[in-house]
């Protein structure tokens, strides 16, 4: 197998941290607060010019009073004779909640999404290169069905974005848009008059994720700059474009470089509901001009999804991300390349063990650009066309990825544990004559990591978005260790300490269990469940990547299916062993468990499966497989982790049925630990009544519980003030059962 290295940048620090932490003491900084949390600017997407001269990018603030979260749209220069001395400033023709912003090819226009005409349209307006001033705003697009996801067209004539219709409808074209559009129209005025608010369902998936589908479906638009004329690229089509499953999200859609060709992502599977074979499609957009009913073509081979097309720049070839099997969501995200003059697929990663989350091509083609997670990080990687990997940067969470025009950089969003994302501009790296240290990364055959003395690959971080704020609080590191699991797999947990530590003492533990179960904690940011604030009231905060987790490898990825309660729940304990036993400062006698999503379904199976704990908080979790499986919508979920229907092990042992072989409710006789359960109404991953009868359980055991109920959240609890009751009810339940928070002797 190839080797490549991981360079891991530990004597990195970005430069304007680095001078201005030295000018403040320690004893100044303080423990991190929810209503800190909620006073960091959230960076959004980002947008970098064809020049890459400027970027423009979203900034949602909270306002915690008022319980609301606000985008704005910023402009800021990062190259020519501006870049210097121009602070970052508003966009000045966008208002509150406007996004998705795009400069035009030829740099002159700026396309956004707003809704200041009373509903969400593509808006365009003119930009200035020289100045970064923005004037004339024009709304592109004016169809009843709202816009979003829009994208220009290489050449800068047309823009496509994606709009719900109702597919029965006519389709909206240049030709009868007008009559199209007003059925659409019609149709929602009509629903929304309407007394009976009851529906009827034909068919699965008639809910998703917190809302119920009905009956209209995502379509692709294309939208002609000079006349705002509009064409239904995927007529009358009675599935979703993109399909709802989209890695990524945005349109799942990519123009040629000529503007000539859109490939798009689709799911022509007759079932969505069990099905993940999402598929790339092209279409030729000047055989559509003349001929409506021309048709798209698939290019895709894979049984799997496939996602994310992107075409080289030179437009030899059209690039995604690929799944090879069927029906499973967590299959190894492979990195495929097809060649469109020999119409041939290819692996161009196929040794590359760990899953490609994102990527993007370098504007010269010679190479993609793309992020993976790899040893509780996600470095910035680039790949040849032949294969030929290198590591760009290892230090934290990239994404959102921008190739500057001289193939020498890259624009990036960046985040860890200890900071939100801001936008950096990373360099190739150089060589290092510095002394290097060479380590295997245990579970990852063949890789091999190479920590420098030196900075190998140099980044400068464009946006500021939180550094004041940043400078005032005390976090610690992500520590990282690795240990042996009984199988003999090498497994890595996480843990952080807690402000003002002091290893002569001990602390108490908060135990987190990551969700998925295909997932991982490692050095990223996080609003919903941020280790940083656990750890901020006198906590040390332990995570653990058990079997199932990504970062290692595909092996133990799939090494969670059918055997949700076996090797995770093993792991998980023995690396909590292996922590206690190594870091003296662990009070073992006062530790509590949480997780969400498979972490909830975790945290229901340890309640009846060991009493080390002295409480556990579990949301949105699993109790009852069976049932589960009933009210769920993404049956391919249940049906791939449990190896089949219920129905399918019907008159079988339990010891042979996986729903019930791992299923907490059958474990309700060891429930003792006490336990918050919490549970949001609009969950349809999850639904409710697993939380309800989770608490009805622990209610009619005697067992001290408590219930934490959202009418209005659903599988996420977004809502600010309702995230502060969230913190507020965990927090105060953990601190009820391991004592008081904070340093004990």
């Amino acid at each position: 197998m190839r080797k490549f290295s991981l360079v891991l940048s530990l004597a990195f620090v970005l430069a304007p941290f680095c001078s201005a932490q030295t000018t403040q003491p320690a004893s100044a900084k303080r423990p991190m607060t929810f209503e800190d949390m909620m006073q960091m600017k959230r960076l959004g997407d980002t947008a970098v010019s064809a020049d890459g001269k400027w970027l423009a990018y979203s900034v949602t603030t909270v306002n915690l009073d008022k319980n609301t979260k606000t985008a704005e749209l910023w402009l800021q220069a990062i190259a020519g004779p501006n870049s210097k001395s121009q602070a970052p400033m508003k966009l000045a023709m966008a208002q509150p909640r406007d996004g998705g912003a795009q400069f035009a090819p030829d740099g002159k226009h700026i396309l956004f999404l707003s809704g200041r005409s009373g509903s969400e349209q593509v808006w365009l307006a003119d930009f200035d290169g020289s100045t970064g001033a923005t004037s004339n705003a024009k709304k592109l697009t004016n169809i009843s069905t709202e816009a979003g996801d829009a994208i220009w067209s290489p050449d800068g004539r047309s823009a496509v974005f994606t709009s719900a219709v109702y597919p029965d409808c006519p389709a909206i074209t240049t030709v009868d848009a007008a009559t199209g559009d007003k059925c659409n129209a019609d149709r929602d005025a009509a629903q929304a008059a309407s007394k009976v608010k009851a529906q009827i369902f034909t068919h699965l998936l008639y809910r998703h994720w917190d809302h119920f589908t009905g009956d209209k479906r995502t379509h692709l638009f294309l939208a002609t700059v000079e006349t705002g004329a509009l064409r239904d690229l995927t007529p009358n089509d009675p599935h979703d474009v993109p399909p709802f499953s989209l890695e990524g999200g945005g349109c799942g859609c990519a123009f040629a470089p000529d503007s000539k060709e859109l490939a798009f992502t689709e799911n022509l599977d007759a079932e969505p509901a069990i099905s993940t074979n999402t598929d790339i499609f092209t279409l030729d957009l000047t055989s559509t001009m003349t001929n409506p009913a021309a048709r798209p073509v698939k290019v895709s081979t894979a049984l799997g999804g496939d996602f994310n097309p992107a075409y080289s720049p030179d437009g030899k070839y059209l690039a995604w991300r690929s799944q090879a099997r069927a029906g499973y969501e967590s299959d190894k995200f492979r990195l495929v390349v097809y060649d469109r003059s020999a119409k041939t697929v290819k692996d161009l990663l196929p040794k590359f063990e760990n899953w490609v989350d994102e990527f993007a091509w370098a504007p010269n083609s010679k190479k993609i650009y793309f992020t993976s997670g790899v040893g509780g990080e996600s470095p910035l990687f680039a790949s040849a066309l032949d294969g030929n990997v290198q590591t760009i940067n290892g230090y934290g969470s990239f994404s959102d990825l921008h190739p500057s025009p001289d193939n020498a950089t890259v624009i990036a969003s960046r985040n860890t544990v200890q900071m939100p994302s801001e936008v950096i501009i990373v360099t190739e790296p150089v060589t290092s004559s510095g002394p290097k240290t060479a380590f295997k990364i245990p579970g990852m055959e063949g890789i091999t990591a190479v920590v420098e003395s030196e900075t190998v690959s140099s980044a400068n971080q464009l946006t500021s978005l939180n550094t004041e704020l940043w400078l005032q609080l005390d976090e610690s590191k992500l520590e990282s260790f690795w240990f042996t699991a009984a199988d003999k797999t090498k497994l890595q947990g996480f843990l952080i300490r807690p402000p003002a530590f002091d290893p002569a003492k001990k602390y108490p533990v908060k135990f987190l269990i990551h969700g998925g179960p295909q997932g991982a904690w490692g050095d990223d940011w996080s609003y919903r469940w941020n280790p940083e604030l656990f750890a901020a009231n006198g906590y040390v905060v332990i995570m653990i990547n058990m079997r199932g987790s990504t970062g290692y490898g595909q092996t133990i990825v799939d090494g969670v299916n059918g055997d949700w309660g076996g090797k995770p729940f093993t792991d998980l304990m023995e690396g909590l062993d292996y922590a206690e036993q190594h870091y003296p400062f662990i009070d073992k006698n006062r530790e509590c468990a949480l997780g969400a999503s498979y972490g909830g379904y975790m945290a229901n199976w340890v309640e009846g499966h060991t009493s080390r704990f002295k409480c556990i908080v579990s949301h949105d979790g699993m109790f009852n497989p069976e049932s589960a499986y009933g009210e769920t919508e993404e049956l391919w979920f249940n049906e791939w982790e449990f190896k089949g229907k219920p129905w399918d092990y019907y008159g079988k042992p339990d010891a042979e049925n996986p729903y019930r072989k791992w299923s907490p409710m059958l474990s309700a006789r060891n429930f003792h630990t006490p336990m918050l359960v919490v549970h949001g109404q609009l969950d349809y991953r999850l639904d409710v009544s697993e939380g309800y009868q989770m608490f009805t359980t622990l209610q009619r055991l005697k067992v001290h519980s408590k219930m934490l109920y959202f009418p209005d959240e659903g599988h996420w609890v977004l809502k600010p003030q309702n995230a502060r009751l969230w913190y507020k009810t965990v927090n105060d339940w953990v601190d009820e059962w391991t004592g008081k928070a904070g340093n004990r002797e």
